[in-house]
């Protein structure tokens, strides 16, 4: 049985880098979450995964039998192409079995004729510090072609080491930034996550502008979606932000490289009702086989809640405790005063932060806490381009 070639996956023009961000799969494909271990070298202070452990490790049967189900269940995953994610802890402590499972797929989407045998990508988000280790390296050479890599970055040693930390509390900076320059050989494209938490606010500029500087052109940045965010925090954002502005337009950075904090299209009304994020049409799965709507949900992600299992790889989907999550909308969950806002486009939301601070166990509380970051976003957003546009000679631009 002869295959056709995979087709070149194209990149975006650089001159529209802050118009939109691209993504493989036209965001059409299924993200199938493998939690390889909960173990990892890093104790980060803001991250929202609060049970790391070293005992929670996927045996290769567990996956086995989850690719299995996945290939074979056509009348419940649907889509034509897929995304292997794998996630920990650190994905990269068990390189071993992910090569392992990585062939597994291959090898029966190829003998079941499956469309994702043409059409599937290997993503990581890893903590950069195996990147160079020769097990990794020799899994990225096999399997180059597929691979989706980022290394998580905070920007300047300052403040990446005020919270990606070691457990005794040494920074991380210098172990992860000597695999920089490798990953960007390897990978010239990739993008860097970058999250803000409110120690290290004051940081974000020199930040995003030294993380451009190591060669990275594409940075995605968030703040924390937990209840963390108190008075005063979003002037110090929105001044920090204003800051990056200046800096992208007076040094025309704007023609080839990103920042995911100025999009064009944010702090407008709501222009669909879609849900923000794509819980329920992702899936994730454990070390015991069980079956999430995403990692979110899983045990060691949640302070307050019991895990919401949909389903397990030994029976597959249940469709009935999976509906809620696909009937999820901006309306069905938001109130009014969300609803009404009219700088509600780009507003974020975390489904299983929704679920896990909600005052019930329900899906459909959304969490308002971000509304005041959110809009210092907007003004700094609408800063940003009114300047740029200005600058460009663009007079027919309208910001919110």
């Amino acid at each position: 049985m002869t295959k056709p070639a995979v087709p070149a996956i194209k990149t975006q023009s650089l001159q529209n880098i802050f118009e939109s961000t691209p993504e493989w799969g036209n965001g059409l494909a299924k993200n199938i979450t493998f939690i390889i271990t909960q173990d990892c070298q890093l104790r980060c202070r803001y991250c929202y995964l609060v049970g790391k452990n070293p005992g929670s490790r996927m045996e290769f049967s567990i996956a086995k039998k989850t690719i299995d189900y996945l290939l074979q269940a056509k009348d419940i995953v649907t889509e034509k192409s897929v995304i292997l994610d794998f996630i920990g802890g650190e994905p990269f402590l068990e390189i071993e079995l992910i090569d392992r499972i990585s062939d597994y797929f291959k090898q029966k989407s190829f003998e079941t004729d499956h469309p994702w045998f043409n059409s599937y990508r290997l993503n990581f988000s890893t903590n950069g510090l195996l990147y160079g280790d020769p097990k990794v390296q020799r899994f990225i050479h096999k399997n180059r072609r597929h691979l989706s890599i980022g290394i998580t970055i905070d920007g300047t040693k300052e403040k990446h080491d005020l919270n990606r930390v070691y457990p005794d509390g040494r920074g991380s900076y210098d172990d992860v930034v000597k695999n920089i320059p490798l990953w960007l050989e390897q990978f010239p494209d990739v993008h860097t996550k970058v999250t803000v938490a409110r120690d290290d606010l004051p940081h974000i500029k020199d930040s995003v502008l030294h993380l451009w500087k190591l060669g990275i052109r594409g940075v995605n940045i968030n703040v924390v979606f937990e209840d963390v965010w108190q008075e005063g925090d979003d002037a110090v954002f929105e001044q920090q932000l204003k800051l990056l502005a200046d800096a992208i337009i007076d040094n025309d950075y704007h023609k080839d490289r990103s920042c995911s904090f100025f999009n064009r299209h944010f702090g407008k009304p709501a222009f669909d009702d879609n849900n923000w994020c794509g819980a329920g049409k992702m899936l994730a799965v454990d070390h015991t086989g069980n079956f999430y709507p995403c990692v979110r949900f899983a045990p060691f992600s949640l302070q307050n809640k019991g895990p919401r299992i949909i389903g397990n790889c030994f029976q597959g989907i249940d469709t009935n405790k999976l509906r809620p999550f696909l009937s999820l909308s901006m309306t069905s969950q938001s109130p009014q005063e969300c609803i009404d806002c009219d700088i509600a486009s780009g507003c974020a939301w975390c489904q299983g932060a929704n679920y896990d601070f909600a005052e019930t166990d329900t899906v459909y509380q959304r969490a308002t806490y971000l509304c005041m970051m959110h809009k210092a976003r907007v003004r700094a957003n609408n800063y940003f381009w009114t300047k740029l546009d200005r600058k460009l000679g663009k007079t027919h631009a309208t910001h919110a």
